[in-house]
């Protein structure tokens, strides 16, 4: 049975439910599988299955405590009409790749492919485990992760969902998607600071050990809906498997041959998950990982040198306005050769000097990755130049992948086939897009989405028709230091 443990060296080892309920590890590492599984298939075998016959297969090869009618029934929750394609996740191509459309679900966002398994997993977590406490889902989000974890744990029984998002720091429609979600249990709150304040204050206080001990006896736990929670990894895994199969099965390759992956990457989890998959046995010949100016991620893979001491900029891709890549230190701990001592050490380093150097060992081990970035006129070129010669709409942060997967492609000639992780749907970051294809300015992000429509007839998502006239629920605005004041606040009712 696979065991889960800290990337920092704790010893201490969970089965899957356990580290899904706890959400991050008791000394504040991240929970890591102490084995990667093999694919549970053959690729050809495959030919004509389901998203849910994937995610069935991959999640359970994860999470074996679990049975598998448990997991079944997670899947089947989760991965149903609440998905506007019936494929759930499309590939489309456009002009000489193919796009792997994660933004079908109840938020239109790639969020959603995790966020829609998790509530079942934890809920059905808590129930093997007789877990008897009130689970408090604590978040901090760039913009596409709050929405998808409050859509998927509103009103669901023993929990409470509080959502942390930088103010003014994501787009109109995001911020509308949060302010005007419905549920008791659901609360949102704007932070006067960028994600990286956000992030940062929920670390602390899941690190706070009297928080805990006081949350403890009011009857309630911390978990996260982040990715830095391995329930909300493992699905991702799913969808680059899926995507693979279905190359194969389309004829665009043949199973065995290796294709690249093109992810646009803040907080790192997304191509993580790709990696997994490479791991399972999907033949991946490059891990590309797009960034925008906040590029502190190109530049580790190409130094070595994780270093935030740097601007901090506010861009058309603000999902991707982030610093510091929580799940990165997954991937050092994996490449390290699962040395939790050294790991623990660089993270010390980070808090501290807000820089560190990987060893030799996990520079072979990068070896594998590409990282480059775009800045917005980049971004926005990038959207222009596909909508006018293959008439596809990509939103902003697909527009960065496929930029840095130009200039890969240019820079190394490598024509493998190549698969980019489409993350979003246009239509919420529509003022942006449509200033990229020559629409005027309109007043707000939702005239952009109408104009935008009437432009070139893409549909807009059933999560954003209608979201401009929906009733504002939460107001709430804090400075980072009164951010575990209100989290005691709200499990004190």
């Amino acid at each position: 049975m696979i065991k889960y443990k800290s990337t920092r060296g704790s010893g201490i080892t969970k089965d899957a439910a356990e580290a899904i309920i706890q959400g991050i590890a008791e000394d504040n590492g991240l929970y890591v599988p102490d084995n990667i599984p093999s694919l549970p298939f053959d690729i050809n075998a495959m030919k004509g299955k389901s998203y849910r016959d994937f995610a069935f297969e991959i999640i359970r090869s994860f999470f074996n405590d679990y049975t598998d009618e448990e997991i079944k029934a997670c899947v089947d929750d989760a991965y149903d009409e609440k998905f506007e394609d019936k494929e759930i996740v499309p590939i489309v191509k456009g002009n000489d790749t193919f796009f792997l459309e994660l933004y079908h679900g109840k938020t239109a966002a790639f969020k959603d492919m995790a966020l829609s398994i998790l509530p079942y997993l934890l809920k059905t977590a808590m129930s093997k485990k007789r877990e008897d406490k009130k689970v408090c889902i604590l978040t901090a989000t760039s913009g596409d992760t709050g929405k998808a974890a409050l859509e998927g744990f509103a009103d669901v029984s023993g929990t409470e969902i509080i959502v942390f998002y930088p103010n003014q720091g994501v787009s109109e429609v995001q911020e509308k998607q949060m302010v005007t979600q419905e549920g008791a249990n659901t609360h949102v709150f704007a932070i006067n600071g960028n994600f990286d304040d956000a992030q940062t204050g929920v670390k602390k206080i899941f690190q706070d050990k009297e928080l805990a001990s006081k949350l403890s006896n009011m009857g309630a736990k911390l978990s996260s809906a982040n990715s830095i929670n391995i329930g909300r990894l493992v699905p991702q895994v799913v969808y680059y498997v899926y995507g693979y199969a279905k190359l194969v099965e389309q004829g665009v390759i043949k199973s065995g041959d290796k294709i690249n992956v093109v992810v646009p990457t803040g907080n790192f989890g997304n191509i993580l998950a790709a990696y997994y998959a490479r791991e399972m046995g999907i033949p991946i010949n490059k891990l590309i990982c797009a960034s925008n100016e906040n590029k502190v991620l190109a530049d580790f893979i190409n130094t070595g040198k994780y270093d935030i001491n740097r601007s901090f900029y506010l861009t058309n891709s603000p999902s991707m306005d982030i610093l510091i890549s929580s799940n990165l230190e997954r991937l050092l701990y994996h490449l390290s050769g699962n040395n939790g001592a050294e790991i623990k050490e660089l993270m010390r380093l980070l808090d501290k000097n807000k820089v560190y150097e990987i060893s030799d060992t996990i520079k072979k081990g990068l070896s594998d990755f590409y990282g480059g970035f775009a800045d917005m006129l980049d971004t926005n070129e990038a959207i222009k130049e596909m909508y006018e010669g293959a008439g596809y709409l990509m939103d902003t942060h697909t527009a960065v992948a496929y930029k840095v997967y130009c200039d890969y492609k240019k820079a190394t000639k490598d024509e493998t086939v190549t698969l980019i992780a489409s993350t979003a749907s246009a239509y919420k970051f529509a003022e942006s897009v449509a200033e990229s294809i020559g629409l005027p300015e309109e007043k707000d992000g939702f005239a952009s989405v109408r104009a935008l429509n009437k432009k070139t007839g893409v549909k807009i998502p059933k999560a954003l028709d209608g979201l401009e006239g929906k009733e504002i629920r939460h107001t709430g605005v804090l400075d980072i230091g009164e951010m575990q004041q209100s989290v005691e606040k709200i499990l004190a009712k």
